[in-house]
């Protein structure tokens, strides 16, 4: 079935019959026939944003904590290369997003026109597929194509670029069911290669679940099959930074979060195992460390939807290529049919191995005298929120790591943050979309006070729509992993590391028209979380620290995961006794 309409009315209507609920842009000369055709509708609602970055950026946290893609509208030329930022770190952390841009007309192209930038071209690197639409007739299934290729597979953003004229003309609109799309990943695993696994589960003394972002992706019937096989086996796990909620942070397989900040017992429990099962992560050089020395005793398996993440960093014994639900529900039937065995004698004593590890306690601070320790401050905001219908964004650097590792998650979609590009300036952003898509829950973004400052520009958008986001920012006036590296690595030759222009952000949050909250006493601390938790609208909680504390557990450059740095608060002896334990 189709009907006539103009590009700029199909554009709409496509959103509408896609379920798009939330579009986040903002409005120029090459997609102004699109803002007329939104004006005249009340199906969507659109977010005006301050920057185009921050309208991705947005698309991602609504995407991110709903599984549902999310969507974003700029003009051509500088709208356009701004969401390059947005588009990249998608990309990276493989967020489904849409971002339809305006280009000028199809005449004009070539011709360096006002506000003309080779948006296709420029883009291609950083998105998963994008268009460019020169006729009106082919406007609607590019649309309907771009939602399957953005949510289907792994997940990733792609752009359609839409000229002026393309908008302005009519042509026929198609439904999203007309045609069917050639993009078909592989979602089944091959049965042989999951036997051979399970063959290998059966008989492994010291296996380990490493889990990613994959399993988060693949829905929440991934996530429930994870937690099913987990506590059949009683296998260890452990998680990337962005796969955290997927297996709940109280569950008593947990061993933490791995990689370069990651807990001691989960790096070493990756070091020294047997049997490493990938589910739905890429092995990263922040999770690796040095690639040659990385889980040197162990089989390797990998389960993932992406053919080219398979033996793309590290060579692995058994690769499986489809969706984490598909692949694990194979998985549970052919093991239980098998008869749900074990090594339990290895399993009793690879436990035993951890559980020393764990009594290291490498998260171990002490919070002394007048100066608020930054773990003490997401410590206390843990405690204090845990019951809420809590979702945590966060920017990039020290306080996205110590949020990480002190903040716990019991379900997926409930922890936002740029893992791969590591953007500073994400975070806020993304908690104006993840407030939009659930507008009664407590959205609180992690911050320092150096990434807050490079999207700021959005308390705009939060005090126009009445968004109630929390910006709980742990202020050390410094860049504070810059500093850190600085100080462990270039002799404590601090480099540009810290601002001495910093504002006073209780006066720039009323300035904004929201509320404003300094503490500097740990003494107040409580109190002070218990207002901004309380307060109905936006707040920027400053949060004075200390300026230089480090974040531990560190693996240095060029170190394996049994060689990490882990500050001066844990006893070197039992540190050191823990750590030669290699079974």
């Amino acid at each position: 079935m189709s009907k006539a309409m103009t590009g700029a009315k199909m554009v709409v209507q496509a959103l509408v019959d896609q379920g798009v609920e939330v579009v986040f842009g903002y409005p120029g000369g090459a997609v102004l026939p699109i803002y007329d055709e939104i004006f005249q509708q009340n199906h969507i609602q659109h977010i005006l944003v301050r920057h185009e970055q921050a309208a991705v950026h947005a698309a991602e946290g609504y995407a991110r904590s709903t599984g549902k893609p999310g969507v974003a509208l700029v003009t051509s030329g500088p709208g356009a290369t701004n969401a390059v930022t947005g588009l990249t770190d998608a990309l990276m952390d493989s967020i489904p997003i849409i971002v339809l841009t305006g280009q000028v007309p199809t005449f004009m192209i070539g011709s360096d026109a006002f506000q003309e930038a080779d948006t296709v071209g420029i883009t291609r690197p950083c998105t998963k597929h994008n268009w460019l639409v020169k006729e009106t007739d082919d406007l609607a299934r590019v649309l309907h194509e771009a939602f399957h290729v953005a949510t289907s597979g792994r997940p990733g953003p792609v752009l359609i670029d839409i000229p002026k004229d393309v908008q302005f003309a009519t042509g026929k609109y198609t439904e999203k069911k007309a045609r069917k799309s050639h993009y078909n990943p592989q979602v089944k695993g091959d049965i042989t290669s999951i036997t051979d696994l399970v063959a290998l589960m059966e008989k492994a003394k010291r296996p380990i679940f490493y889990t990613g972002g994959g399993v988060i992706n693949s829905g929440v019937a991934a996530s429930q099959l994870l937690r099913e096989l987990v506590a059949a086996t009683n296998f260890p796990i452990t998680s990337t930074l962005m796969g955290l909620g997927a297996y709940p942070a109280s569950g008593k397989n947990w061993v933490g979060m791995l990689g370069m900040h990651g807990l001691y017992e989960a790096n070493m429990a990756m070091h020294g195992c047997d049997l490493l099962i990938n589910i739905g992560a890429r092995f990263d050089d922040r999770i690796t460390g040095v690639v040659d020395k990385f889980s040197p005793h162990s089989k390797k398996a990998h389960i993932d939807i992406d053919a080219s993440s398979i033996n793309k960093v590290i060579h692995v014994d058994i690769p499986i290529i489809g969706d984490v639900a598909h692949v694990l529900e194979d998985l549970l039937k052919i093991w239980k049919s098998r008869g749900r065995k074990t090594n339990a004698e290895g399993l009793s004593k690879w436990w035993d191995q951890i559980n020393e590890w764990r009594g290291i306690d490498c998260l171990s601070f002490k919070q002394e005298g007048k100066i608020i320790k930054p773990q003490y401050a997401l410590q206390r905001l843990e405690e204090l929120t845990k019951g809420h219908d809590r979702y945590i964004t966060t920017e990039v650097g020290q306080h996205q790591m110590w949020a990480a590792q002190y903040l716990n998650f019991e379900d997926p979609n409930r922890w936002m943050t740029s893992g791969g590009l590591g953007t500073m300036g994400y975070g806020f952003p993304a908690s104006v979309g993840v407030q939009m898509a659930h507008r009664d829950a407590l959205v609180i973004n992690v911050a320092g006070e150096a990434s807050w400052l490079m999207n700021m520009q959005e308390m705009g958008t939060v005090t126009q729509y009445g968004l109630p986001v929390k910006q709980f920012i742990l202020n050390n006036e410094r860049l504070g992993m810059v500093r850190q590296w600085q100080q462990l690595l270039h002799g404590e030759r601090y480099s540009s590391s810290w601002s001495e222009a910093l504002p006073d952000f209780v006066k720039l949050a009323e300035a904004f028209g929201a509320k404003g909250i300094r503490c500097d006493d740990p003494a107040n601390l409580d109190d002070a979380i218990m207002e901004m938790i309380n307060h109905d609208g936006p707040v920027i909680f400053d949060c004075l620290v200390e300026k230089h504390e480090n974040c531990y557990p560190m693996i240095p450059s060029g170190k394996p995961h049994n060689e990490m740095l882990l500050g001066d608060a844990l006893a070197k002896d039992a540190i050191k006794g823990a750590g030669q334990a290699l079974v």
